[in-house]
């Protein structure tokens, strides 16, 4: 019986050693060297020469096909290892790979009428992905005879079994009832955006339920933006499975990324250790290039040196990161607070807090409702931020851009969609009922609402006993100014600290400046089509806190506990 592990958690060592970041050798050597003889015999056309995979591949590209193809079991038919993702930095040659792993599997597949499927998030990425495997069989006479290129549908078709290689734009009508044994997706971070990814890809690799020799492999920079969605998704679980906090021996991931040591010392900004990320450096990665691509970028504030950072270093972009965030970004990931002062949780926010304020914004019916409550510590005086955000059904069908990003805050449970047209004013009104019972709301100036198309909202909270001079229309525009500011002082300082929520982070990261004169405004007008409504909400409540509001305390009687309220 073969055993092995795909985890690798000496991964940070041998990436900085330049070795593979495979931890096993080909399960079945028979398997691997009889399809690695055909893979490092296809040609590179678009190099001088016209070399073959084997003569101009580094030894990395020939690792991790040899472990793909040296996984099946030629005696049962199983391809043992299912699932693959290769994160590699731009222009390390992923198309290459992609062409020539799955023009392999076209050549040397048994079952007749197979179907092999490369799936790219848009036809450009699809046309990138067709052409050099169009390529490699018109570069070779032998190939020519044996498989039916046809450019106009991206398909290339085995004369022999009928088989196909065929490359699709990501859509559901294209593959709704694929019957593929292999699938390879093409730049999974570009699928993180859409909508219906999860379900798209389910119905690209339904198939391998017929098909015990089939597998998936997927192909990836990092994103341009912070990971979202599906992409987010098996990210993360590639890094668990490597680092051996989940054990997957049928998951195979292959990650070039900087170890996170390296970039908190910068060591990511030395372009000595650009082959980190770059494993086909020296081949089709210039490092001279880099070099002057990087200077160029160094001090840009247009945007191109964090795309620069995502996809030539593959480093993971975060809050903060954009060239005109909001400067508090900056302080917001270090913000965090430490679970012994508080664990993030509602329920534990009331016990530690002496006094609460609130915050509230939200637009349209395309618009994130969003509530902030912001406590002040009844020992450090730290002020605590706890945020939700509620969505009508409108958002998803108006926003499918941010769809797949609502779909994750949902999971945290930070984010609610609306089933009903009044459930986020009901529910907002609970929350703050929870409050208001605790005794944590001042008799004034307690709840801070943004002065536009709060009167259904007021009404709501009237009848649950809140006071008109509790609830209090906060100036927005430019009058936050000092709202935001003193965030972003409190962030650095650490005396405001919040509970890591991703809703937060990605809205702070959403957040874009505009200097107007001497305020600064963060509005929904300059951030633009991303959300920001519980950031705002956030200024809204830091208004309140900055009053310095206080409660009654308890009388003696109380305290003595002669009497409870």
């Amino acid at each position: 019986m073969i055993t092995w592990s795909t985890a690798c958690p000496d991964w940070k060592r041998r990436i900085r050693d330049r070795r593979s970041l495979i931890p096993f050798s080909p399960l079945f050597p028979a398997s691997a060297e009889a399809k690695m003889a055909v893979f490092t015999s296809l040609k590179i056309v678009d190099l001088p020469g016209q070399p073959t995979i084997g003569e101009a591949c580094a030894e990395w590209i020939l690792d991790f096909a040899a472990a793909i193809f040296g996984a099946y079991d030629p005696e049962t038919g199983d391809q043992l290892i299912k699932n693959a993702m290769l994160l590699v930095s731009k222009k390390n040659t992923k198309s290459t790979i992609a062409a020539g792993i799955m023009l392999t599997e076209l050549i040397c597949g048994w079952r007749e009428h197979d179907e092999n499927l490369i799936l790219a998030p848009t036809i450009e990425v699809a046309a990138n992905s067709f052409g050099p495997a169009a390529a490699m069989v018109r570069a070779d006479e032998e190939l020519n005879d044996l498989l039916h290129v046809q450019d106009h549908i991206r398909l290339i078709t085995n004369r022999a079994t009928k088989a196909k290689l065929k490359v699709v734009a990501a859509d559901a009508r294209t593959v709704a009832g694929k019957k593929a044994s292999r699938v390879l997706v093409d730049e999974l971070w570009l699928f993180g955006e859409m909508n219906n990814a999860d379900a798209m890809l389910g119905e690209a690799t339904g198939g391998q339920i017929s098909r015990a020799e089939g597998y998936n492999l997927f192909l990836t920079t990092q994103s341009d933006k912070p990971p979202a969605g599906v992409f987010k998704e098996k990210l993360a679980y590639a890094r668990d499975v490597r680092d051996g906090v989940i054990e997957d021996r049928e998951f195979l991931p292959v990650l070039y990324e900087f170890p996170e040591e390296m970039l908190a010392d910068d060591e990511h900004l030395d372009p000595a250790n650009f082959y980190i990320t770059n494993p086909n450096m020296g081949l089709s990665v210039s490092q001279k290039w880099l070099d002057t691509e990087f200077r160029k970028v160094a001090n840009a504030e247009d945007g191109t040196k964090q795309i620069f950072f995502a996809k030539h270093l593959n480093v993971e972009i975060g809050v903060g990161l954009r060239y005109d965030a909001w400067v508090g970004a900056l302080y917001w990931e270090k913000a965090v607070a430490p679970p012994e002062l508080w664990d993030g949780t509602f329920a534990h926010f009331l016990e530690v807090v002496e006094v609460a304020v609130a915050g509230i914004d939200g637009g349209g019916l395309d618009d994130l409702l969003g509530l902030a409550i912001l406590g002040r510590h009844k020992v450090t005086k730290q002020w605590l931020l706890y945020c939700q955000a509620w969505a009508q059904l409108d958002v998803f069908e108006r926003r499918k851009d941010i769809a797949s990003r609502l779909a994750d805050f949902m999971k945290e449970r930070t984010l609610f969609k609306c089933e009903s047209p009044t459930q986020d004013l009901v529910e907002i009104a609970d929350l703050l009922e929870r409050v208001k019972d605790k005794g944590l709301f001042p008799d004034q100036a307690a709840i801070g609402l943004d002065p536009q198309g709060v009167t259904t909202l007021v009404d709501e909270l009237s009848s649950r006993g809140f006071t008109g001079e509790q609830m209090l229309a906060v100036p927005q525009g430019f009058r936050l100014s000092g709202a935001i500011w003193g965030t972003e002082r409190k962030l650095k300082d650490g005396t405001l600290v919040h509970g890591g929520q991703e809703l937060m982070a990605w809205c702070v990261g959403n957040a874009k400046v505009e200097q107007r004169a001497n305020a600064v405004l963060i509005t929904k007008q300059v951030a633009g089509k991303a959300k920001i409504d519980p950031l705002v909400a956030s200024f809204n409540a830091v208004m309140l806190m900055s009053r310095n509001p206080s409660v009654k305390g308890p009388s003696i009687y109380e305290r003595r506990g002669l009497i409870r309220v």
